[in-house]
């Protein structure tokens, strides 16, 4: 019994590690953005990897042509301008763009938009992450944004590639945009189902019920 007892109890520890373990692994952000008018013009998704962070941009109804994105230091879009999403995100306090450095952690490719107005592309960002606690993190205090300009970066000026105004705007966050779908309703509701589940089980072992354990007689 007391061998039976030891094992219920690893694997009550297991199972509340594996919990632990799934959200912390999940690692990914999400963004939708905004034109100046309030319009909906594009989803941005963050998702970490061994690499970098792979960003995922969809979009529809962006002018055509030739227009800088970057991360932006401020979690704030306060239309029409998005002053208040502040300057590019550096937290190592580098000079901007990678034609004369290493440029600032949210310098990012240019983005060309077709003559339709949309885009889908992927990209993948080394100096940030979606680590909370870590300096380069997009989820420092006061939270990042996506930007997109009204031009191009030229990869070089400072502080910021002489990139024009800002066109697009989305706050970075964990939780996914609504893309009209119940998208994000139903992101949630899995989230609480799996946790429901875990603890759901975690009880089962606590309280004496079923569990993969067999409870022969001792």
């Amino acid at each position: 019994m007391t061998i039976l007892k030891s094992m219920e109890m690893v694997g009550i520890a297991s199972l509340l590690t594996a919990g632990l373990s799934l959200s912390a692994a999940a690692q990914s952000a999400h963004t939708a953005l905004k034109d100046n008018s309030g319009t909906d013009v594009g989803v941005v998704e963050l998702t970490q990897t061994p690499g970098g962070v792979l960003i995922k941009l969809s979009l529809k109804g962006v002018p055509a042509g030739e227009h800088a994105f970057h991360i932006h230091n401020v979690g704030k879009c306060d239309a029409p301008s998005f002053e208040s999403a502040g300057a590019h995100f550096n937290p190592a306090d580098k000079h901007h763009g990678i034609l004369s450095g290493e440029g600032h952690a949210g310098d990012m490719p240019n983005l060309h938009i077709p003559s339709d107005g949309t885009l889908e592309v992927e990209v993948v960002n080394t100096a940030v992450t979606l680590d909370k606690g870590k300096p380069n993190s997009v989820f420092h205090p006061g939270g990042t944004s996506a930007v997109i300009h009204a031009g191009k970066d030229d990869y070089k000026s400072d502080p910021a590639g002489n990139a024009g105004d800002r066109v697009a705007c989305g706050v970075i966050s964990e939780a996914a945009p609504d893309d009209g779908r119940g998208r994000a309703g139903a992101l949630v509701l899995q989230e609480q189902t799996g946790r429901a589940t875990e603890e759901g089980a975690a009880r089962s072992y606590i309280s004496g019920g079923r569990s993969p354990i067999s409870r022969g007689r001792c």
